[in-house]
Order: C-alpha cells, then sequence, then structure tokens
C-alpha cells in the first residue's frame, strides 16, 4: 500500500529552523516528482516547493524562496525540507504530495508553529 509519512514539524521561535521529512512506503520515489504542499487554519492548500524526480530540477514558492530547501534521498526513500528564518506565517500543516499513476497520494500532514 502507497503511503506517505512526514515528520519533523514542532513548535519553533521566529528565525529558527525545522527539517521536514517526507517518507514513502509501498512505491519507489526515484521515478517521480515530489512535492510539499501547506495549509493554515481557515486557508487554502497552497504549493510550497517540488522537486524533480533526479533532483535536479527544484521550484519554491516566491514566499519561501531564499528560506527553505528542498531535497531528497532516493537511497531512503524520503524527501526532505529545510527551512530556515521561519516566519509566523509560515505556520500551517505541511503535506508532501505525488502523483501515482494518476491518484493523487497525500501524506497526513505534520504542524508548524512559529511562534515567540
Amino acid at each position: 500500500q502507497l503511503q506517505l509519512v512526514e515528520s519533523g514539524g514542532g513548535l519553533v521561535q521566529p528565525g529558527g529552523s525545522l527539517r521536514l521529512s517526507c517518507a514513502a512506503s509501498g512505491f519507489t520515489l526515484d521515478y517521480y516528482a515530489i512535492g510539499w504542499f501547506r495549509q493554515a487554519p481557515g486557508k487554502e492548500r497552497e504549493g510550497v516547493s517540488c522537486i524533480s524526480s533526479s533532483g535536479g530540477v527544484t521550484n519554491y514558492a516566491d514566499s519561501v524562496k531564499g528560506r527553505f530547501t528542498i531535497s531528497r534521498d532516493n537511497a531512503k526513500n524520503t524527501v526532505y525540507l529545510q527551512m530556515n528564518s521561519l516566519k509566523p506565517e509560515d505556520t500551517a500543516v505541511y503535506y508532501c504530495h505525488v502523483l501515482w499513476d494518476g491518484v493523487d497520494y497525500w501524506g497526513q500532514g505534520t504542524q508548524v508553529t512559529v511562534s515567540s
């Protein structure tokens, strides 16, 4: 059964850092682009970053450029999101996503709260 599991969220002060992980099971990540999305209370889910299957191409939302870095370790079947210089507006539930065989798969999400 295909599954994505996010981890690494938590409570951090403004200016702090977190690294999120998205571990896949039931399939091999190697051939798929992976995206990170987030959803804040009362807002729609938005794209944060994505990475190509090889890791050679990455994209970021303007709001996180220069602060977040997406990477992948295909040997560990895991994608990461390094988040630095966090701001209160980064507070949200973060999800990873893969489009596999024409079907959208999402993890359960991990809560990130940026607050002093």
